[in-house]
């Protein structure tokens, strides 16, 4: 996978995707996905995940937050 803008929000949109298409769980560790990474992107994602708070060990829900659903 390959994202050229690291924010936090690109962070997520890529995990989440992740986790929808299986690849992941959000009970899996964050630094689970540095396997999805180049290095050298992913220490540009530990960066912003670490300016934004969150450990590698914390979970992958947690990064994601709150699902919320809407029903029809």
């Amino acid at each position: 996978m390959v994202t050229t803008i690291l924010t936090l929000r690109a962070i997520r949109e890529d995990t989440l995707a992740l986790v929808a298409k299986g690849s992941l769980s959000r009970t899996q560790p964050i630094h689970a996905l540095s396997r999805f990474y180049s290095d050298r992107d992913w220490l540009m994602i530990e960066r912003e995940l670490e300016t934004n708070q969150y450990l590698l060990g914390d979970r992958i829900g947690d990064l994601l937050g709150r699902e919320e659903w809407t029903w029809d």
